[in-house]
């Protein structure tokens, strides 16, 4: 859904609109004020020379809110908007956009704490899966798991390295027994005759992933890929 408000039509100029509150010398909305937009958008809060600047609520007539800091009529410094699906973003914007650090709520309970740019998970974060309970712990490129993470489990967990979000490349699966599995995901081509009916889309054939096991090892510090001592920590 789109969360840009409505600055089109509080122009001052076209006399549409209701506004009740604060004016400068020029006639500009000034200082604390509330306006009902044409399209039945509502801004309640602080004003500095015609445009949204400083603590204020804009209501959505979709549903959805906006309770935070503005800058020049955006959405900047902190904030927390609601939308209309359930979903929350609660933490820092720039310039309208979810921008720094921010915690994402979804409407299956999912949730993402970690950092943003431009809208999109970008950075070190944690990815919460409200049904299973496991986590991603990471970084983030452009809104998908990219280099170095971790998936964390119940009993286990598994490190390695990320692409596109999908583990790719040597990593390891750590057991809270006491034991480690190294391997590697390898992509491998799956033929048309592996396919179950109503896949066929076009492709003559398609990517898929393939952990293959290498060891069985004590904990270790190493990183996945290099070798290691295999010896218990103490």
């Amino acid at each position: 859904m789109s969360d840009v408000g409505s600055d089109e039509f509080e122009d001052e100029q076209n006399k549409l609109g209701e506004y009740e509150g604060g004016r400068n010398e020029a006639g500009e909305r000034h200082g604390f004020g509330k306006a009902i937009l044409p399209n039945g958008d509502i801004y309640q809060g602080d004003y500095q020379n015609g445009r949204r600047h400083g603590q204020g609520t804009y209501r959505f007539k979709n549903g959805a809110r906006y309770v935070g800091n503005y800058q020049q009529n955006m959405k900047h410094g902190q904030g927390t908007f609601y939308y209309p699906d359930g979903s929350k973003y609660e933490g820092s914007w720039v310039e309208d956009m979810r921008q720094g650090h921010g915690v994402y709520t979804y409407p299956n309970k999912d949730t993402y704490d970690g950092e943003w740019l431009q809208n999109l998970r970008h950075g070190q974060g944690i990815y919460h899966y409200h049904e299973t309970g496991s986590k991603f712990k990471g970084t983030w490129v452009n809104g998908k798991m990219e280099s170095a993470g971790e998936y964390l489990h119940t009993n286990h967990r598994f490190m390695g390295n990320f692409i596109n979000n999908y583990p790719l490349g040597p990593g390891k699966y750590v057991f809270d027994i006491g034991c480690e599995l190294h391997g590697e995901y390898q992509k491998a081509e799956q033929s048309f005759q592996d396919r179950a009916e109503g896949e066929w889309d076009g492709l003559a054939s398609a990517t898929v992933l393939k952990w293959i096991p290498k060891c069985v090892t004590g904990l270790t510090t190493g990183i996945p890929g290099k070798e290691t001592s295999g010896e218990i920590q103490q």
